[in-house]
């Protein structure tokens, strides 16, 4: 269980590359102007030789010399005395996310109507259009183009404008394969999703359907579409992250055959300078 954990850990963090990144002592410091929680905190992933209070310091330093609160991931990989140690210190608790998992022998798809499929400028195999019941279309592609951020942006209300200059360079920077997948409605998309494979894992990501299409089945179906063809590609295993007490999402996903793994959390300082 806590090597596959581990692996999960580590594809995750592939899957997501941050700003900047420091290593010290096999603590992994990860910077993006506080875009995301997990792209913006340190991550314990080697043994370590110095003093445990002198490393939290030099992290919490760190942090406070780009104005940015000093954040530890939390995974059941860690020794519970370090989450202590952190409460101790006055760190609270955010964020709690749960990682759900599953066989793709075992997923449960949205079963598709139709696909179309286009040869111009296409290598990777991947449908250009997925049609579902109710004449829901996803469109897919193998790259994460500008115009799929500028539209997470807009569904997720991203509007600070250093994440929305730095966050699609993290995109492009993901070194994994990804199928990139949107819905439109009157010209406008109002649904989007990621998939990035690695290892035989297809992990979901950037999963958001505009608030006034809610319950119209898109989130569904974007995530079909995702396993369905990295299934295809050969992948064995699926992943996700969704944060705790998001009770539609886990329903959803639980529908397509996910089930509970593991819980991480963040621990944060924000009297930090």
């Amino acid at each position: 269980m806590l090597a596959y954990m581990n692996l999960i850990e580590e594809i995750s963090l592939n899957a997501w590359p941050a700003h900047m990144c420091e290593l010290y002592d096999g603590w992994l410091l990860r910077f993006s102007h506080n875009y995301t929680h997990r792209t913006n905190c340190v991550n314990l992933i080697a043994p370590s030789t110095l003093p445990l209070q002198e490393k939290v310091e030099f992290c919490e330093n760190e942090y406070r010399n780009v104005h940015s609160p000093t954040i530890f991931k939390i995974s059941p990989l860690l020794d519970p005395s370090f989450d202590t140690f952190l409460t101790e210190r006055v760190y609270t608790e955010e964020h709690r996310t749960n990682v759900m998992t599953m066989p793709l022998s075992q997923a449960q798809p949205w079963q598709a109507v139709t696909y179309e499929y286009e040869s111009y400028q296409r290598n990777s195999g991947l449908p250009s259009l997925i049609s579902y019941p109710g004449e829901i279309m996803v469109q897919l592609c193998d790259t994460i183009t500008e115009d799929w951020v500028s539209n997470l942006f807009r569904l997720n209300g991203t509007t600070n404008p250093t994440h929305q200059r730095i966050v699609p360079a993290m995109y492009k920077a993901i070194p994994k394969e990804t199928i990139a997948a949107t819905i439109e409605l009157n010209g406008r998309v109002v649904a989007c999703g990621l998939g990035i494979l690695d290892r035989s894992h297809v992990g979901l990501y950037a999963i958001y359907v505009d608030k006034s299409c809610r319950k119209m089945h898109f989130g569904r179906a974007i995530c079909s579409a995702i396993l369905t063809e990295a299934q295809k590609k050969g992948c064995t295993h699926a992943y996700l992250q969704v944060v705790d007490k998001n009770d539609a999402a886990r329903q959803l996903y639980e529908s397509l055959g996910f089930e509970y793994f593991y819980t991480y959390w963040f621990r944060t300082l924000y009297n930090n300078g």
